[in-house]
């Protein structure tokens, strides 16, 4: 995620990657929610320790201006070209170094009607940025991948997106929406964005843009008890903006950054009042030492709902174990 105050703010490896999946059993969730396997926190810590070894080899930090942002791309390209998905690098003439955004799209489901995902993949230059956003570029990673492994019948298609340059002011983003015809941008019926879904002091934040959107995630929290609020620091802060501008419907999550958290939020989520979310945003700390379990969990478990939600067909259900 950007800074509000100001724009600027600034390998190839492949893991095997498990097939089992399951809802857990002590969690009481509506049908819906049901039908969508269980999102491997497993998995999502796999590529998180990845791009902490990406940045490592590249002077700390996954920034457009060094290699880690390109080796960071080429990772997690490899293992959606070996999950069967169609993947476009596109250049982004406008970003630094014209780095280049992924664009991934499982080819199934009518392709007139398409759920988009998207999160930041490049870092500060100040560190690795595991939270930001690594939590959200890994998380939507085994959610595709998930995808990909259970094969749903599709009623949409969905498309997946990793964003260069966000921390310059969203503009991987801005460049692909500024290129989409009116015909591909009518297209896509709903954007959902993740940007930080791991803060250490985390608070469940949901963009509250568009009520119906907002109304899919706080199903399925609800469904494991957890209430929610609207996500006010992020609002135009992050890559959703880009698609809001252009009349895209838009929706997301986030755990918070370098706001404080209350008394009230830390008595309904834990955590600690007067802290903030995440002291290390933006900053060389963020690393995967960052990152408690519990946020990254049931969030990219909101996101697996989301996708199962609005754009399976005939979803299946998961199995249990």
């Amino acid at each position: 995620m950007k800074w509000k105050t100001r724009l600027g703010a600034g390998v190839t490896a492949l893991v095997a990657v498990l097939g089992v999946v399951s809802v857990p059993a002590a969690t009481a969730a509506p049908a819906s929610a049901l039908a969508a396997p269980d999102i491997s926190l497993a998995n999502i810590k796999t590529h998180l320790n990845q791009f902490q070894t990406i940045a490592r080899n590249n002077g700390g930090t996954r920034s457009p201006r060094g290699g880690g942002y390109a080796a960071s791309v080429s990772y997690v390209e490899n293992l959606l070209k070996n999950a069967g998905y169609t993947t476009k690098r596109q250049t982004c003439t406008s970003c630094t170094g014209r780095s280049q955004n992924l664009i991934a799209e499982w080819p199934q489901g009518d392709a007139n009607q398409v759920l988009m995902l998207g999160a930041h993949l490049d870092s500060v230059s100040a560190g690795p940025g595991i939270n930001d956003n690594g939590s959200g570029s890994a998380s939507i990673l085994e959610v595709a991948l998930t995808l990909a492994r259970t094969n749903p019948a599709m009623a949409k298609r969905v498309r997946f997106a990793w964003w260069a340059d966000e921390e310059s002011g969203m503009v991987g983003s801005r460049y692909y929406v500024s290129t989409l015809s009116s015909t591909e941008r009518a297209k896509i019926k709903t954007y959902l964005n993740f940007d930080m879904i791991g803060s250490k002091n985390w608070g469940y934040f949901v963009y509250d843009d568009v009520a119906s959107v907002k109304a899919v995630f706080d199903e399925y929290f609800a469904s494991i008890g957890i209430e929610t609020e609207g996500d006010t620091e992020g609002d135009g802060r992050s890559d959703h903006a880009s698609f809001k501008r252009a009349g895209i419907p838009v929706g997301g999550l986030a755990t918070g950054a370098g706001d404080i958290k209350s008394y009230e939020q830390a008595e309904k989520w834990g955590g600690t009042a007067g802290a903030a979310f995440d002291n290390c945003y933006h900053r060389a700390c963020d690393t995967t030492s960052n990152i408690p379990d519990t946020p990254l969990e049931k969030n990219s478990d909101a996101i697996g709902y989301a996708v199962w939600k609005l754009a399976v067909a005939a979803p299946v259900a998961a199995a249990r174990h």
